[in-house]
C-alpha cells in the first residue's frame, strides 16, 4: 500500500463513526478471523429495514458482549461490522454464522459503487433456499482491495441467539467443514452404531432393558443430529415447521426412554419400590411433556425441557448414588456414566438460562456429556447382560445337578422296591452338562416306575389297576372292530384251607406259582393275566370267542392241577375254577358287564364242585 492510501486509511479510522459504534477490520491474505468480538448491535423492534437502521446514530450502537444473546427468547436485533482489504489483490472470503438454529437472518452487504446485496437465510425457510448448502449459514463474497465492506445483519431467533460469526478464506472453510464433518460423523456414527446394536439385541433377546436403551440412544442420536443441523439438511429439508418443534419433542422422548431404561438396568423392582415409582412417574411426565410441547412456544418449551433435563439427571444421579452406597455393582458404573451427563446438562442449562457464559456453543457441553454417558451406559448394559447370562448358566447347572440327584434317587428307590426290576441299560455320563439328556433319562426312569406300579408286587403279574385300564382299551377296540372279547375269572380252590393248614407264607408261594404258570401259558402279546384280588385272577383274551376262551381255560386248569407245589415235605394239591364270558362290546359299560357275567360263571363253577370251567349263559341269571 502506498503512503497516501495508508494515511487515508488512518484518517478514516480516526473518524468518530469508526471509533464509537463501528469497527473497521483490516483483512490480510489467508487470514481467518473470529468477528464476534468486533460486532456492534442495536435492538429496536421498530427497525425492520436497512434504510431505517443505517440512519441510526453511531451512539445507539453498542458493543456486542458475550452475555447479551446467551439466554433464550432474545428480541430481534441488528449487528454491523466493516471489513477492509489491506492488500493489493482481490480476495474471496466466506462469512460463516455458526448457529444452525437461527430462525431468520437478513444479511445486507454494502460497498461503495456497488449495489447492496441482500440475502435471507434461517431454519424457518426451506433448506434449499440457502445460498450455500451447508449445515451453518455461509455467504461468499469478493473482498475488493482498498475498499470498505460494511455488513448489516438482522437476527430473529426464538431459541438461543448465540452469534459465532467468522470470516474464513476458501482453504479455511474447507478445513473447518472437514473438521466439523469428521467430529459430527464420528459422534453420530458411534451413537447410531450403539443404538442399532442395542435394537438388534432387543429384537433377538426380547430384552426390555435393551429396548428402552435403544429407544434412548436413537432418540438422542436424532436430537444430536438436529442440534448440528444435519436432520434439517437430510431428513426434513422442506419442512421448516418440523424443524421448529423436533428439538423440544426429542428431549422429553429421550428422557422417557432413559427413565424406563434406568428402572430396568438398576433393577429398582427388586431394590427400592419408591425409586421405581419415581422413575415411572417421571416417564409418564416425559410422555405428557412430549404431547404438550408442540402447543408451546419454542422458547417456553425449551426452558421447560431444560428444567426437566436438570430434574431428571439430578434424580437419576441421586438414585444411582444411593444404590452405590448400598453396594449395588451396576449403580457405581451408572453413577460414573451419568456424572458426565449431569455436568454437561447443568452447564448447557446455565448457558441457555443466561447464568454463565462460555466461549462455546450452548449444546456442546450436553452433547459431550451425552456421548460420554451413552458409551459408559453401553458398558453398564453389557456388564448387566453378562451377569444375567452367568446367572442363567448357573441356574441351568443347578437344575442339571438337581435333575441328576432326582434321577439317582429314583433309581435307588426302584432297586430297593423290587430286586426283579431291570437295571437301566445305560447310566448317564457323570460329567455331562446337557440338561436335555438328564431330563430325557429322568423321563425314562419315570416310565419304568409307572410300569412297576402296574405290576402286582407279590405275584409278578399285572395288578387290578392295569387290568381295568387294559379292559377299557380292549373293549373300545372290540367295539370298533366288531370282534369278540373274552374275560376269564379264575379262583384258587380251597385257598383258605391252604393258608390255615400250611400258613400264609405257603399261601403266598401258592399265589406266585399259579400266577407264573398262568402267565407262562399265554401265547399272544395281547393276552393279559392279572391278579384281581386275594386268591382271584382275571384274564383278558382279545379277539377270542367263547370256544377259544374255553380251550384256553381248560389248558390253564390242567396246568395248575399238575403244578408240583410242596411245603416242607407235604405236597399241596392245587386246582382252580374258571368262569368265562365272551361277547362283542357295544359300549363302555358293556366291558364291566362282561366281567360281572364271567364272575357269575365262576360262581357256578365253584357251586358245581370246583376244578372246572363254566361258560356264561343267560340261564345263569335264573
Amino acid at each position: 500500500m502506498n503512503p497516501f492510501k495508508l494515511l487515508l486509511l488512518l484518517i478514516t479510522l480516526s473518524f468518530p463513526g469508526f471509533s464509537q459504534g463501528e469497527s473497521l477490520l483490516a483483512v490480510n491474505r489467508d487470514q481467518s478471523i473470529q468477528l464476534t468480538s468486533w460486532l456492534y448491535y442495536i435492538q429496536d423492534d421498530s427497525l425492520t429495514t436497512l434504510e431505517q437502521v443505517s440512519k441510526q446514530s453511531s451512539h445507539r450502537w453498542q458493543r456486542l458482549t458475550p452475555e447479551f444473546n446467551q439466554h433464550l427468547g432474545v428480541k430481534p436485533f441488528w449487528v454491523k461490522f466493516s471489513l477492509y482489504n489491506a492488500t493489493q489483490s482481490q480476495m474471496r472470503r466466506y462469512l460463516k454464522l455458526g448457529n444452525p438454529h437461527l430462525d431468520k437472518i437478513d444479511l445486507y452487504h454494502l460497498q461503495t459503487g456497488q449495489p447492496t446485496v441482500h440475502l435471507e437465510m434461517g431454519d424457518s425457510l426451506p433448506f434449499r433456499q440457502r445460498p450455500i448448502i451447508n449445515n451453518d449459514f455461509l455467504y461468499r463474497f469478493e473482498l475488493t482491495p482498498e475498499r470498505v465492506h460494511t455488513f448489516y445483519i438482522r437476527i430473529e431467533s426464538k431459541g438461543s441467539a448465540n452469534l459465532p460469526i467468522s470470516l474464513l478464506s476458501p482453504d479455511h472453510i474447507v478445513k473447518a467443514t472437514e473438521t466439523q464433518s469428521l467430529y459430527q460423523g464420528f459422534q453420530l456414527g458411534a451413537l447410531m452404531a450403539i443404538g442399532l446394536f442395542s435394537l438388534f439385541i432387543a429384537l433377538t433377546s426380547r430384552s426390555y432393558s435393551y429396548s428402552y436403551y435403544s429407544g434412548y440412544v436413537l432418540s438422542a442420536t436424532l436430537l444430536v443430529a438436529s442440534l448440528h443441523g444435519l436432520s434439517f439438511r437430510y431428513l426434513w429439508p422442506n419442512w421448516p415447521v418440523l424443524q421448529a418443534i423436533m428439538v423440544p419433542i426429542l428431549i422429553p422422548i429421550a428422557l422417557t426412554f432413559v427413565l424406563m431404561f434406568s428402572e430396568k438396568v438398576l433393577q429398582l423392582k427388586y431394590h427400592n419400590l419408591k425409586m421405581l415409582r419415581v422413575c415411572r412417574y417421571g416417564a409418564a411426565t416425559g410422555l405428557l411433556l412430549t404431547l404438550i410441547t408442540p402447543f408451546l412456544s419454542y422458547s417456553v418449551a425449551l426452558k421447560v425441557n431444560i428444567i426437566a433435563v436438570l430434574i431428571t439427571t439430578s434424580i437419576l444421579m441421586l438414585i444411582a448414588l444411593l444404590l452405590s452406597l448400598r453396594g449395588h455393582k451396576l449403580a457405581r458404573l451408572y453413577t460414573l456414566a451419568w456424572s458426565g451427563m449431569l455436568i454437561g446438562s447443568f452447564v448447557t442449562a446455565m448457558m441457555y438460562l443466561g447464568v454463565i457464559y462460555l466461549p462455546i456453543m450452548h449444546q456442546t457441553p450436553i452433547m459431550v456429556g451425552l456421548s460420554f454417558e451413552i458409551v459408559f451406559m453401553a458398558a453398564v448394559l453389557a456388564i448387566r447382560y453378562n451377569d444375567e447370562r452367568k446367572a442363567k448358566l448357573k441356574i441351568q447347572q443347578e437344575a442339571l445337578l438337581q435333575a441328576q440327584r432326582i434321577r439317582q434317587a429314583r433309581e435307588e428307590a426302584l432297586k430297593a422296591e423290587a430286586d426283579t426290576n431291570e437295571r437301566l441299560e445305560q447310566m448317564v455320563q457323570e460329567r455331562t452338562l446337557e440338561l436335555e439328556i438328564a431330563l430325557r433319562e429322568l423321563n425314562e426312569a419315570n416310565q419304568k416306575l409307572t410300569e412297576q406300579n402296574t405290576v402286582d408286587s407279590l405275584t409278578g403279574v399285572k395288578n387290578r389297576a392295569a387290568f381295568e385300564k387294559r379292559l377299557q382299551a380292549e373293549g373300545r377296540l372290540s367295539r370298533r372292530q366288531q370282534t369278540p372279547l373274552a374275560i376269564l375269572m379264575i379262583d384258587i380252590d380251597h385257598f383258605k384251607a391252604i393258608n390255615d393248614t400250611y400258613g400264609h407264607l405257603a399261601g403266598d408261594q401258592t399265589l406266585k406259582s399259579i400266577a407264573q404258570a398262568l402267565k407262562a401259558k399265554l401265547r399272544r402279546p395281547s393276552d393279559l393275566v392279572s391278579r384281581f384280588g386275594g386268591e382271584e385272577f382275571a384274564m383278558i383274551l382279545p379277539n377270542t370267542s367263547s370256544d377259544g376262551a374255553q380251550q384256553v381255560a381248560e389248558l390253564m386248569r390242567s396246568t395248575v392241577s399238575q403244578l408240583p407245589l410242596a411245603w416242607g415235605e407235604q405236597a399241596i394239591p392245587l386246582t382252580i375254577s374258571i368262569g368265562i364270558c365272551a361277547e362283542v362290546i357295544v359300549d363302555d359299560q358293556h366291558t364291566q358287564l362282561l366281567v360281572d357275567q364271567a364272575d357269575k360263571a365262576l360262581y357256578r363253577a365253584k357251586h358245581e364242585g370246583r376244578n372246572r370251567v363254566c361258560v356264561y349263559s343267560p340261564e345263569l341269571e335264573e
